[in-house]
């Protein structure tokens, strides 16, 4: 459950068809009346985000499965290009293949279609990061969706790809160890870099209220943001760090950076007013870190009473080493959901980021029953979600 399931890509769908991704090594075409069309024996990745482009399909396509456990280990490290992870497109009328990219894709990547100026349709892709992973060098490259050639590649090393990438007026801001990065999106090169760490405006939680702090984030890893929660809204690069429980964001204009501490976890019942619990600097070794600190540990049960767990870090917080549901965003409110099922409304384009910028905090569930690895849905007014035990739909 930490790496994601089978069933976790979702459906896409066109005038006449809906096609379907299964993790365990299948794709499927049917009408909108059920009556199979196609079907391809392909290898997806859990975390992959298939869209259609120029009648295709495009998916993240991957040669070798898990381990039993569903983790990944360092076995396929020096593989040869023809075991990397890939972008593919098939032909929607056909599921024939009509591309395949060359310069390899990492399996955590949120990869998107986007548009640069004069028109071109691209997929921006990374390599790089945890697990051992093949595909070289570390960096990003811009794939041409009309044909899945790469248009650029800029090496980063150690860069961890974990993450979403969108352009934006032709430039791509990306993350990349401690630093935000402005790439040209027509050549690829790096044209600013900004600290996320050194010398940042916090706005903390610290004896029972609020106070605003200059901090200096050590940089521990080349991972500084949690896998997968940066968003591109705006002006503004939101993501989580890597380290603390804060959200942050970076104004891709001016380079300005700011955090906002949130609490971990919030415990909602009827007998009693609302607990949030707070981050506390472990004190020695034994004591609980970032990861573990929660009200209730996940059950990680679902609505059968069946225990789904691959990897311990399933029962934490939601916060540190693990990867998140990616935010969104539905008018003027940006919404962050955390693993223990907790969610947080923030007004994106708050002129500062402090607590008058939280909309609300609520949560999917009772603490500990509410793990979640998905994102949330809007249509027609309504909020979508679901948890390991059950599907909900929130109306106003």
């Amino acid at each position: 459950m930490f790496w994601g399931q089978h069933t976790s890509p979702p459906a896409v769908c066109d005038a006449g068809r809906v096609i379907f991704s299964n993790a365990s090594g299948s794709i499927a075409c049917f009408d909108h009346d059920g009556t199979p069309l196609w079907q391809k024996d392909f290898l997806t990745v859990a975390r992959t985000l298939p869209f259609l482009s120029g009648g295709r399909f495009v998916f993240t396509r991957q040669i070798y499965p898990p381990e039993p456990t569903g983790e990944f280990s360092h076995q396929h490290a020096d593989a040869p290009r023809e075991m990397w992870t890939q972008l593919q497109a098939l032909d929607v009328r056909t599921g024939a293949i009509e591309w395949t990219t060359t310069c390899g894709v990492n399996m955590g990547c949120a990869i998107i279609p986007q548009t640069l100026q004069d028109g071109r349709e691209v997929a921006l892709v990374g390599r790089g990061g945890g697990h051992g992973p093949p595909e070289k060098p570390d960096g990003i490259s811009l794939i041409d969706l009309r044909n899945g050639d790469a248009l650029w590649s800029l090496p980063l090393e150690g860069f961890m790809a974990t993450m979403s990438f969108r352009v934006r007026e032709d430039e791509v801001p990306v993350f990349h160890a401690g630093e935000h990065l402005a790439v040209n999106a027509l050549m690829g090169q790096i044209l600013r870099r900004t600290s996320i760490l050194d010398k940042i405006p916090v706005r903390r939680w610290k004896d029972g209220q609020r106070v605003s702090v200059i901090e200096t984030i050590p940089l521990k890893s080349t991972r500084m943001i949690t896998q997968t929660s940066n968003l591109l809204i705006g002006p503004w690069h939101y993501f989580r760090s890597y380290t603390r429980p804060y959200l942050g964001r970076v104004k891709v204009e001016t380079g300005a950076v700011e955090y906002l501490e949130l609490p971990l976890q919030l415990g909602r019942s009827l007998e009693r007013e609302d607990l949030l619990l707070w981050f506390q600097e472990p004190a020695g070794k034994a004591a609980p870190g970032l990861e573990k600190q929660t009200l209730v540990p996940n059950a990680v049960k679902n609505s059968r009473g069946f225990t789904v767990m691959g990897d311990p870090r399933s029962t934490g917080s939601g916060w540190g080493h693990i990867a998140s549901p990616t935010p969104v965003v539905s008018g003027p409110n940006l919404y962050v959901p955390v693993m223990n099922g907790t969610v947080y409304v923030i007004d994106w384009n708050a002129s500062k980021l402090d607590e008058t910028a939280i909309g609300a905090i609520n949560d999917l569930g009772p603490a500990g029953q509410a793990y979640t690895r998905a994102s949330l849905s809007f249509a027609n007014g309504h909020v979508f979600a679901h948890t390991i035990r059950e599907l909900i739909c929130i109306g106003k």
